[in-house]
């Protein structure tokens, strides 16, 4: 990335990312007494062990407006400082949902979409034809690209909010998607796209080394949100502005987040549940609690959490790798996106298949019951203490 930003840029961003990201750390207790509780804990879909801030998004969003409005180069910046106003409805539904206010999923979708509809009348872009004929019927048509965007937008952005809790995968998933939107800008000569996105993976880096491996901080809903907006709209510029770029190639970058969503929709609606719903089925759930049995309780929840992310990251890497690779092939782009569908879903139920089995239930027996036994150690240790 440093043929996109240089040195000292890359330093200064993460730097600020950092600071901020490590003074939200400190204040949290003086944060959160004065706002209102969340209980993240008792969450269906919790996946750490102690009380967490949720506003690592802040620290990466004062990072990234610095590359927006400062960073572009001068005869985009004008476009980049609209892109970053239209910011402004999704950030601040995600930070008053961290902050204990209450936000619905429905409500963050609305301001998700109010972010993509901004976005659209301040920039004038949208999703162009895709070079694939039965897609480009659709896209053709203005008003319809309009609503297949502001669509698209916004599922991202909720994709991308639905795996922050194990530490790290957010992040870097996004640092990941960063630096394959910032290859293929520069290989099509859209520099400025290159520089802007290149310039979120050194904000990324001084929010990860706080979530990573440790966990003190997650982005929370306002940053994976607001992260998912930026990422997406960078793509659908990129598209827009580069016409040789494949829109379907560009699009196979966000495959991971998009495809655990369709995937926990279709759980939900088949089980008959409100598609809204949390559960601990996603495929990263799946991950961690297979090591937590693999290891036989030998590994904590904590050190599981982590080492999902070391474990998954590749998988996710493939299809970014592949939107690389095929940036200006439609037709390559559009079936690799079929092969990878097939790849997660038929991995996925054999995962599910495996964990009913005797065998694994045995293993979940012996290792519940290791965990109560170590409880009623430390408490009896404790009551000696005392």
């Amino acid at each position: 990335m440093m043929h996109f930003i240089d040195p000292i840029h890359f330093v200064g961003l993460m730097g600020i990312s950092a600071l901020v990201c490590g003074a939200l750390i400190l204040g949290y207790p003086w944060l959160m007494a004065r706002t209102r509780d969340r209980n993240d804990l008792g969450s269906v879909q919790c996946a750490h062990v102690n009380p967490t801030p949720r506003i690592g998004g802040v620290g990466i969003l004062v990072a990234t407006l610095i590359s927006l409005l400062f960073l572009a180069p001068g005869e985009m910046r004008p476009f980049f400082t609209l892109f970053a106003l239209t910011l402004l409805p999704v950030f601040a539904a995600g930070l008053a949902e961290d902050l204990g206010w209450r936000v619905s999923a429905a409500g963050r979708l609305v301001a998700a979409a109010l972010s993509a509809i901004t976005a659209i009348a301040l920039l004038n872009v949208w999703i162009p034809p895709s070079g694939l004929p039965f897609l480009d019927v659709i896209l053709s048509v203005t008003p319809a690209a309009m609503i297949i965007t502001v669509i698209w937008a916004t599922g991202v952005c909720h994709s991308l909010n639905l795996i922050d809790g194990v530490n790290g995968l957010a992040g870097a998933m996004s640092v990941l998607i960063a630096a394959g939107l910032a290859m293929v800008a520069f290989e099509a000569g859209a520099y400025s796209f290159a520089t802007v996105a290149a310039a979120l993976i050194p904000a990324l880096f001084g929010f990860l080394i706080y979530n990573w491996p440790l966990g003190r901080i997650f982005l929370g809903d306002a940053g994976a949100y607001t992260l998912g907006h930026v990422l997406v709209w960078l793509a659908i510029g990129l598209a827009w502005h580069a016409s040789d770029v494949s829109a379907i190639a560009l699009a196979l970058m966000f495959f991971w987040p998009v495809a655990d969503t369709f995937l926990a929709i279709g759980r939900r609606m088949s089980s008959g549940r409100s598609i809204g719903a949390p559960d601990r089925l996603h495929y990263h759930q799946l991950v961690m609690r297979a090591l937590l049995l693999l290891s036989h309780g030998r590994i904590g929840k904590g050190g599981a959490n982590s080492a999902t992310t070391v474990i998954m990251l590749p998988f996710i890497a493939a299809p970014v790798g592949a939107g690389v690779l095929f940036w200006n092939q439609p037709y390559a782009a559009a079936l690799a996106w079929l092969g990878f569908a097939a790849l997660f879903v038929g991995s996925y139920l054999a995962g599910i298949v495996l964990f009913r089995g005797s065998r694994w239930r045995k293993i979940a027996r012996q290792v519940q019951y290791r965990a109560e036994l170590r409880r009623e150690r430390g408490l009896a240790r404790n009551s000696q203490t005392n």
